[in-house]
């Protein structure tokens, strides 16, 4: 009995002790560690882990997508449902305490992705801040209901704000939470990738007004720092280079850190000639004032769709025996980027590269970038030809055909008319889930994609003065994603054939003007224009719009469709692991351990690994917790020193989240949301906790 006690005792100090309980920030805390200090849940008894509660959101349907990690505070739970209503659940029960919904009648049907919400408290004043489209609200945390003197009636419109640029032609939003510091909530933003396209300002607002206080140009105005790496009007035009994976802060320093997306067009820059700062860039910025203190550009005039996926990691490591505050960015080159915190200087070696010329009418690459040394990559470089799939002899026969076709030139082959070979491939390695770093072994743990894409290039029409037809503006605007012919690259990007017999006039002009999920919206377009274009895409006919003449936004050259390279049966071209979980030791720049993550059913193999989204956390512990498998539905814990597979259970739908851990009264919790609706996998709209007996 004593020594039960004592047990008892030390469980219940190991939640108590100077720990962290919650879970109030969008990746465990602005240092965006997604680390937990709670130890109850051991590899001893993980196995014991029982649903403790789900909450059905009831809001999901086909094709819908939940890619929310809830934020914790005082016992309550706070996260998003499919349709993006927000509500807040009591943590230990799953019971709803309030709702909102920010705009049903416009939300509802489309798939709207949201990876968290911004919890913020000062003394009893408590509140909760998200984006519906392009409004940022302020939410009273205790009632659901909107801060009244935050903004207009408590929300703000983020299209607002940039200079040189009408509000009414933009389309901006922020799906990847931010932080706050002082009184200013610090974001990035999510914007089209195509042009015309609102720049990726990084912007700060204040807390209690909504006021802008800063905005960080990360396409230069005249006069500011990099402005010489773009065309001299460019900053009046192009856009992207934006921070949508999120933001960190250093708060003790003052400072914040963000990592920034390629500028639009994604894959064809003649536009844009130059290395374009600050797209591709890790950022250092004065959170006070949005000053630059450091940059880092990873890849210059990028055409390879090549964003920094997540948030960087503030984490600290041991160099030469010392230890060295850094930031650590993941890459979906299967890369980590490692620089001082401080002076943005790399801790390890970087290589050199020489880079093929573009054979692209217009097109102007960098002759060189720069690679990391250390630590070794997470994912295979180059789609060889011994990595070819083998999983059928007719599989193999038909990807060994088409790889053959294509050019393969390593990472920095460019787009071509021929089409190339991307990979590890635009939804990986690394994914927007982000890293977690356990501060006490040094091993920075990373969930990755190895899926290779075909991109090709297609001319398309370019505006002479002559009547432009409704056919040229799908060209211009729609065939890059649902491609020329309008089949689409089904279910990501779904086929607009016989849509007519599945959507109303009204619902086409309707996303066509403010968008919807992946699809941006197009403001910008007068009455006349959108109302061609719906037509083209809803009964082929290609009526003439007038007045029409070149801007800056046509493109000669647009992608031949977002086309995964695959076997005949739909399986990855290559051989396994088609996803993988990866344990780093950062004080040695080493690969710790390396193991497949979930399954493909139905491709006759066995731990394949598959497409995964959403990311890992990992406790004191000594667990790594992720789901984020798309094709299996299962919840996962590893064991964080060997990568051995300890416990799994089954979800409603692909957890294609980043599970939060918290504790309530003395018990610790893992939830995550279990949404799915990624490549076609059934969706789903409940959060499931977890916990011990």
């Amino acid at each position: 009995m004593r020594a039960l006690l004592c047990c008892l005792l030390v469980a219940v100090s190991g939640l108590t002790a100077g720990l962290t309980t919650d879970w109030p920030h969008y990746g465990g805390g602005p240092a965006q560690t997604r680390y937990s200090t709670l130890a109850q849940i051991t590899p001893s008894n993980v196995r014991s882990l029982r649903v403790a509660w789900t909450y059905d959101t009831r809001d999901a349907f086909e094709g819908s997508e939940m890619q929310c990690q809830p934020v914790v505070a005082r016992g309550v739970l706070y996260a998003t449902s499919p349709k993006l209503r927000v509500f807040a659940l009591n943590a230990a029960t799953g019971r709803e305490i309030w709702s909102f919904d920010p705009n049903k009648d416009v939300l509802t049907g489309s798939r709207t992705r949201i990876r968290g919400l911004m919890y913020w408290e000062r003394g009893r004043d408590r509140r909760i801040y998200f984006a519906a489209q392009h409004w940022l609200y302020a939410l009273d945390a205790r009632t659901g209901k909107p801060v009244a003197r935050f903004g207009h009636g408590g929300r703000i419109d983020l299209r607002e704000g940039f200079r040189g640029r009408d509000p009414g032609t933009l389309s901006v939003g922020v799906n990847t939470p931010g932080v706050f510091y002082r009184n200013l909530l610090i974001v990035g933003s999510i914007v089209p990738e195509s042009l015309p396209s609102a720049p990726g300002d990084i912007r700060a607002f204040d807390v209690d007004t909504g006021t802008q206080r800063w905005a960080f140009h990360t396409i230069p105005h005249p006069g500011e720092f990099g402005y010489d790496t773009w065309p001299p009007e460019a900053w009046q035009y192009s856009g992207g280079a934006n921070a949508w994976a999120g933001v960190a802060l250093d708060d003790a320093r003052g400072l914040v850190y963000a990592s920034t997306g390629s500028a639009a067009y994604d894959f064809y820059g003649a536009n844009r000639h130059g290395d374009n700062l600050f797209a591709n860039t890790i950022l250092c910025l004065r959170a006070a004032t949005g000053e630059r203190v450091w940059h880092f550009q990873a890849v210059k005039h990028d055409v390879w769709d090549r964003d920094f996926p997540a948030a960087p990691s503030l984490i600290t490591i041991r160099v030469d025996g010392r230890p060295r505050d850094v930031v650590a960015q993941i890459a979906k080159n299967g890369h980590v980027y490692v620089l001082d915190r401080v002076t943005g200087e790399p801790v390890f070696p970087m290589e050199t590269v020489a880079a093929p010329a573009s054979d692209v009418e217009g097109e102007r690459l960098a002759p060189a970038q720069v690679m990391p040394s250390l630590p070794p990559p997470f994912t295979r470089q180059r789609f060889t030809e011994d990595l070819i799939t083998r999983r059928t002899p007719a599989a193999e026969r038909a990807v060994r055909e088409q790889w053959a076709q294509l050019r393969n030139r390593g990472e920095f082959d460019p787009p071509s008319v021929r089409g190339t070979i991307l990979f590890p491939g635009m939804d990986g390695g690394g994914e927007w889930g982000g890293a977690a770093y356990d501060p006490g072994s040094g091993l920075f743990y990373v969930n990755a994609n190895e899926m290779a894409w075909r991109v090709k290039l297609t001319e398309r029409k370019m505006p002479d003065g002559d009547p432009t037809t409704g056919k040229v503006l799908y060209d211009r605007y729609c065939a890059s994603c649902h491609r020329p012919d309008l089949r689409g690259s089904p279910p990501e990007f779904p086929s607009l054939v016989g849509l007519a017999a599945r959507r109303s006039v009204d619902d086409v002009s309707h996303v066509v003007q403010y968008g919807a999920g992946r699809m941006p919206g197009h403001p910008e377009l007068h009455m006349a224009v959108r109302r061609a274009l719906v037509e083209y895409v809803l009964t082929g006919r290609s009526v003439e719009v007038r007045g029409d003449a070149p801007t800056p936004y046509d493109m000669r050259y647009t992608l031949d469709g977002y086309i995964r390279f695959t076997d005949p049966d739909g399986f990855p071209a290559i051989a396994p692991p088609w996803g993988t979980l990866t344990a780093i030791d950062m004080n040695r720049a080493a690969i710790a351990w390396q193991v497949p993550l979930g399954e493909i059913p139905g491709s006759g193999l066995s731990h394949t690994g598959s497409e995964n989204y959403g990311g890992p956390v990992v406790t004191a512990g000594g667990l790594v917790f992720i789901g984020a498998t798309n094709y299996d539905n299962k919840f996962h814990a590893f064991d964080a020193r060997t990568g051995a597979l300890l416990w799994e259970a089954t979800l409603p739908a692909a957890g294609n989240a980043t599970p939060a851990i918290y504790a309530i009264d003395g018990k610790q919790y893992v939830v995550i949301a279990a949404g799915g609706g990624k490549w076609g996998a059934r969706s789903g709209g409940s959060y499931v906790a977890f916990a011990l007996p």
